[in-house]
């Protein structure tokens, strides 16, 4: 019986552990943090979706001879962008690096995932450390903001069975229906929930005073900076009151909790003020650096390492880039068109290009605009390493079994540099071990090198030398804030909802546009709209129309498009967060109105 151990390279942060046996995909049971099954993504959906496995020019099939000459041929365009999406992972996909440096093209910058969290961390912290789910393991409460673990992060249900749940959500999410205790704030509050409950917790002496005496001395300078707020309108905006904000602190006074935070609190321009609040509300709980204790985001996973692919070339932003300005463009392993926020500009500004080169796995809104159309391997076809931003462990992915077309990004880039007449790579095991190497073999993984088993137990910054920074300021121009930070009449008239939140979350049949995807709206059955009723949905960026779902887990003044919805993003903004780079799919209001002919 064949035996092959390998790692799932779907971008999640299980990178669950996979034993094949005889061609069968099973859960490596001993993999350290997998929980003995395997998701539906990887053992069916990803099985069942059809493979692009004929390259084409302008909708003809050639050989993939044929179309890496033409993909010669367009990169010798005076300009040209590589833009490459995150659908599979593996360290791997960024040599194509290697070859736009040669080729003087131009890479992106920035995130269409966590990189306006990622610097709200580092604002704080310093660095971003992973929280080994070990130390999830060991906590007493968990605190689950805006994070729907059954769907992005099942492999942490096994840690936080039998221990006391806080759910911080708009939504009723699977976890929230099993939690102690479910808040269902307004989206885009989490900030403000946050330094309430910092605030409160100065006022109820439920601060962590010889820790952040030692860690966070200038926390007086943050009770002054929580108290610039108001706290009736802001518990009004947000959704809570006095009461439930006791409870929260109540239920973690003396007990070791770890506060596990999904991507949803930074989708907006603000998103790196949420982070660097629940941050601090953590540090002044005495909540991190400890045993059982911590803020789980999503990790660094390349922290410590040096990459051999680190290139410098010119760059533009992922969020809006201007395909526009290039000649030729090589999207490798995305589907900008769907993906990428504001459909409308990104259709019409690959539109304007003269090439579009589509290097992936699957057919989709990108692949139908591309002149060129090269298949790709997927990772059970080649070898890779996989790193992970939920966990400390570095997995090998191993090839399983060949494959009779496409081509792998180490094949790919190398067949390139030398049509080029530049030198040929290194070996392919050569940049597989430059990853390994850095690591610490544990049996049949690797432990990253910026593993520390208790983070930030020393201090912040990266040698632990430093002390936690607290926020001092606050701006934020979508919503109006002056209602929270000066004395004003308060209102007697009832709002009227005529806008909802866009809340646009994971969906569990589908990883970002691959896999299952549908046309379905979640609504509150009090906005009196039917099941299966046809809506127009539409926002100052553009219109979708998408089939009701009534649901009651929402809020009324909020609706759900999951991010694999065909069409969900003809109705985002295209602009870039104040920190990190990042998208603001959030960062929007839609109005909803039955089409003509259901009303």
């Amino acid at each position: 019986m064949s035996k092959i151990k390998t790692t799932c390279g779907l971008d999640c942060p299980d990178a669950c552990g996979i034993v094949v046996k005889d061609g069968k995909i099973e859960a490596d049971t001993y993999h350290p943090t997998s929980n003995g099954a395997l998701c539906a993504l990887l053992n069916r959906y990803m099985l069942e979706e059809p493979r692009i496995t004929k390259a084409r020019i302008n909708s003809k099939e050639v050989s993939l001879d044929d179309a890496l000459k033409a993909t010669k041929e367009a990169l010798q365009a005076p300009t040209k962008l590589l833009w490459r999406g995150s659908g599979n992972f593996g360290v791997m996909q960024e040599i194509t690096n290697l070859l736009f440096e040669k080729i003087d093209g131009t890479t992106t910058k920035g995130t269409l995932c966590d990189g306006s969290g990622d610097a709200g961390i580092l604002e704080g912290r310093e660095v971003n450390r992973i929280l080994p789910p070990e130390q999830i393991n060991k906590a007493e409460v968990v605190v689950v903001w805006g994070k729907n673990i059954t769907v992005t992060a099942s492999h942490l249900m096994p840690y936080i069975e039998g221990k006391e749940i806080i759910v911080i959500d708009p939504v009723k999410t699977t976890i929230a229906k099993k939690a102690d205790l479910h808040l269902q704030i307004a989206p885009r509050s989490d900030f403000f929930m946050a330094i309430m409950l910092a605030r409160f917790a100065i006022m109820g002496d439920f601060e962590d005073k010889e820790f952040i005496e030692e860690y966070a001395s200038d926390y007086e300078d943050y009770y002054e900076f929580t108290q610039e707020f108001r706290i009736r309108p802001i518990l009004e905006y947000i959704g809570t009151n006095l009461q439930e904000m006791g409870n929260i602190l109540e239920m973690i006074k003396g007990k070791r909790t770890v506060f596990l935070v999904g991507n949803g609190v930074q989708k907006y321009s603000t998103g790196h003020l949420a982070l660097h609040a629940i941050d601090s509300l953590a540090v002044l709980l005495g909540k991190i650096g400890k045993e059982g204790c911590g803020v789980g985001f999503l990790g660094n996973s390349k922290l410590n390492f040096k990459n051999p692919f680190d290139v410098k070339t010119k760059r533009v932003h992922k969020v809006n880039t201007p395909f526009s300005k290039f000649d030729t463009v090589l999207i490798q392993g995305g589907n900008p068109v769907a993906s990428m926020p504001d459909s409308n500009r990104v259709i019409q500004e690959l539109k304007k290009t003269k090439t579009i080169i589509y290097y992936g796995l699957y057919e989709n809104e990108t692949s139908a605009m591309a002149d060129i159309v090269i298949p790709a391997k997927n990772f059970f076809e080649k070898e890779d390493v996989r790193l992970s931003y939920g966990h400390q462990y570095i997995n090998p992915m191993r090839k399983v079994h060949e494959c009779n077309y496409g081509i792998s990004e180490y094949e790919f880039t190398n067949t390139m540099l030398q049509k080029f007449g530049f030198e040929p790579l290194e070996s392919e095991d050569y940049y597989l071990n430059f990853w390994l190497k850095q690591s610490t073999k544990i049996d049949d993984y690797y432990l990253h090198p910026a593993h520390q088993d208790t983070p930030y137990a020393d201090g912040f910054g990266e040698d632990g030398e430093e002390e936690f920074v607290f926020p001092d300021e606050f701006g934020d121009n979508f919503i109006k804030t002056k209602q929270f930070t000066r004395a004003r009449r308060k209102s007697k008239k009832e709002k009227v909802i005529e806008e909802y939140w866009l809340l646009s979350p994971k969906a569990n049949k589908a990883l970002n546009t691959q896999f299952k995807r549908d046309n379905k709206i979640a609504l509150h059955p009090n906005l009196g709209f039917k099941d299966g009723e046809e809506v127009r949905v539409f926002s100052k960026h553009g219109e979708y129309n998408f089939i009701v779902k009534n649901c009651k887990d929402i809020r009324e003044d909020t609706v759900v498009i999951t991010a694999n919805t065909i069409g969900v993003n003809f109705l985002t903004p295209s602009i870039v967060s104040d920190e990190g780079d990042s998208a603001c799919y959030q960062e929007v209001k839609v109005k909803v109105e039955a089409t003509k002919y259901d009303r």
